[in-house]
């Protein structure tokens, strides 16, 4: 059996790894490494889980996740294949140097200023991605420049929206790693039960009072308020993708008892009713 990494490294025999990949789903297990990562969704569905967030993915969108921070894509059941084309450079390994270039004080100061990752808007996908194909078409001195030429253009962009709130989660060694991933998988598979505390702190071998604190330790957050925040996140997937299922089916398929219960927590999380939220979605 594999046995499981939370600090997974990267090839290191070139400094600009580009990487393709067609596969039946992404990696599904919570993880890191040094370098930053560049990830253009080509083909697939499912939740970016980034630290303690968690965001829709799809088609045609492009992250950029920061050196260390954990995350992870996890596939939607329903996509048989995922494709994507990635970008992987360590600021800090070799390459450091060339960032200290003063012609690339810029490019080094916005590479720093994400420390929680982000998504690229809607409107710069379009010539990124066309890059990035020309980013992995070239070789040699030809890539360095496409590689420079791909940070100019998001070096000026000023509506980037990071990934995570607030400041960086402590850093964890790798065996807390794995045991955290393991309880976020646990959770996304199961968010549509009913998840007992003492279900999921025995998962994690632990007693509910031990897991409490330790959930909340390591994510600032409760283990009510994540497994809301994965049922409501869920729900908007489902919401924005069915036509025939009315509000209290999407309810109780995300793993609410009552529609009551639904409606409070989906406006406590999204801002807004259910019924607000679809409207917002036809126009």
């Amino acid at each position: 059996m594999k046995v499981l990494q939370f600090t997974i490294p990267v090839s290191h025999d070139k400094n600009i790894i580009v990487q393709k990949e067609q596969l039946p789903f992404f990696y599904p297990h919570l993880h890191r490494h040094d370098e930053i990562q560049l990830t253009w969704v080509l083909k697939g569905r499912g939740t970016l889980i980034a630290e303690n967030s968690m965001q829709t993915f799809r088609a045609n969108e492009i992250f950029w996740i920061a050196g260390n921070q954990p995350h992870v894509f996890k596939s939607d059941a329903s996509e048989d294949t995922v494709e994507s084309l990635t970008l992987f450079f360590n600021p800090n390994g070799k390459l450091a140097t060339v960032f200290e270039l003063t012609e690339l004080k810029k490019i080094s100061t916005f590479i720093h200023k994400y420390p929680n990752g982000f998504k690229v808007p809607e409107e710069y996908v379009a010539e990124l991605s066309e890059m990035m194909l020309r980013l992995d078409q070239a070789q040699g001195a030809k890539q360095f420049m496409s590689f420079i030429h791909l940070l100019s253009f998001l070096q000026p962009l000023q509506d980037l929206i990071p990934l995570v709130s607030g400041s960086r989660l402590s850093s964890v060694n790798d065996q807390e790693g794995i045991r955290i991933g393991a309880i976020y998988d646990y959770i996304m598979k199961h968010y549509d039960t009913d998840i007992m505390l003492e279900d999921i702190a025995k998962h994690a071998n632990m007693t509910p009072q031990a897991f409490c604190r330790y959930f909340k330790k390591h994510t600032r957050l409760t283990f009510i308020t994540f497994l809301n925040e994965v049922r409501i996140h869920e729900a908007c997937k489902k919401l924005s993708g069915s036509i025939n299922d009315n509000i209290s089916t999407i309810a109780y398929q995300s793993g609410f008892n009552s529609i009551a219960t639904f409606n409070r927590v989906f406006k406590t999380i999204t801002g807004r009713a259910p019924r607000e939220y679809i409207r917002e979605l036809e126009k």
